[in-house]
């Protein structure tokens, strides 16, 4: 067995790992930044991933909502106030608990807030910040073309600053990692996968 297929095997003997044993890894940026990318590279190694946008995906779906860029923020503020700035986090912890891997990664961390509640539950976490520049991360959203994607700079401007409100600024700036990605993806997908066979497969 190679070392990516052992990241996600269960230790003999062990149904579940101790929480406090798993290391989980958080991607967080800004849109358009390249979580994804960082997403994709994790998983080519055999990392599960959860990701915390699923859940405010599904909250929408809830509600009947078409997933726009503003539907979305308005569910996410929503949950926020109704269930305290950590709820995304916690509706996720469940779902780390219950992976097999030592290793999982969460994809869209957002606030401090978030990082507390993961950490009281693992406290091997680390953050990887991802940061690209507005006019690039702009005109990858618009290539992108997702249904949550904004369509004009103004409607991208918004997301950024809803984005902010909620405090993604702190944890970029407390990230453990921070990566620059404004060259190609080839480029941005190599230096992720050094970093991963550098800090995580060790």
């Amino acid at each position: 067995m190679n070392k990516t297929e052992k990241l996600g095997s269960k230790p003999a003997g062990h149904s579940r790992l101790n929480t406090a044993e798993k290391t989980v890894i958080g991607i967080t940026g800004m849109p358009g930044a390249g979580k994804s990318i960082i997403r994709k590279v994790f998983r080519e190694f055999g990392f599960p991933i959860v990701v915390m946008g699923d859940e405010v995906r599904a909250e929408a779906q809830k509600k009947r909502l078409v997933p726009t860029p503003e539907n979305l923020g308005k569910v996410m503020l929503q949950l926020r106030k109704e269930e305290g700035p950590g709820v995304i986090a916690r509706r996720c912890i469940p779902k780390i608990k219950a992976l097999g891997s030592p290793v999982v990664v969460i994809d869209g961390v957002r606030s401090m807030r978030e990082v507390e509640e993961y950490k009281a539950e693992f406290p091997n976490m680390k953050i990887i910040a991802v940061h690209a520049s507005p006019e690039t991360r702009f005109n990858r959203l618009v290539k992108r073309g997702r249904s949550d994607d904004p369509e004009s700079w103004k409607t991208f401007v918004e997301r950024d600053k809803r984005e902010l409100s909620v405090g993604l600024g702190d944890v970029i700036a407390e990230a453990d990692i921070m990566i620059v990605n404004e060259g190609t993806v080839e480029e941005f997908k190599e230096k992720l996968r050094r970093l991963v066979r550098q800090e995580f497969m060790r």
